[in-house]
């Protein structure tokens, strides 16, 4: 098994998040190719989903979309890792001008015109 490790967010990512507004107490459904996603970066490196979100209930709905299996673990926490896939990141290119530009502009996907 290779040792990378990928923090994979939970909303906006694995669920389809971006269609509603937010409520703590329910996990929106799952977004359409998201188990043949992890299926198959689940043969790349270990995977962790990364959330704020309450654990139990995150683990009970990865449970409940059959895709447990795929993560080691689930964690509010940042562990070291290879990568973060996340709908609401910048990654940042050295350059701090660039950076601040892409804050500036930023919008998640699902909100884009």
């Amino acid at each position: 098994m290779n040792t990378k490790k990928i923090l994979i967010d939970l909303d906006g990512v694995l669920n389809e998040y971006g269609k509603g507004k937010f409520d703590e107490n329910y996990i929106p459904e799952i977004k359409k190719g998201a188990k043949e996603f992890l299926e198959n970066l689940n043969r790349e490196a270990e995977l962790y989903l990364f959330t704020t979100r309450n654990l139990k209930l995150a683990t009970k709905w990865l449970l409940d979309n059959n895709i447990d299996m795929f993560f080691k673990d689930v964690t509010n926490i940042k562990i070291p890792a290879f990568l973060h896939i996340d709908d609401r990141a910048i990654c940042f290119d050295g350059n701090y001008n660039n950076t601040l530009e892409k804050v500036k502009n930023f919008n998640v996907y699902w909100k884009k015109s």
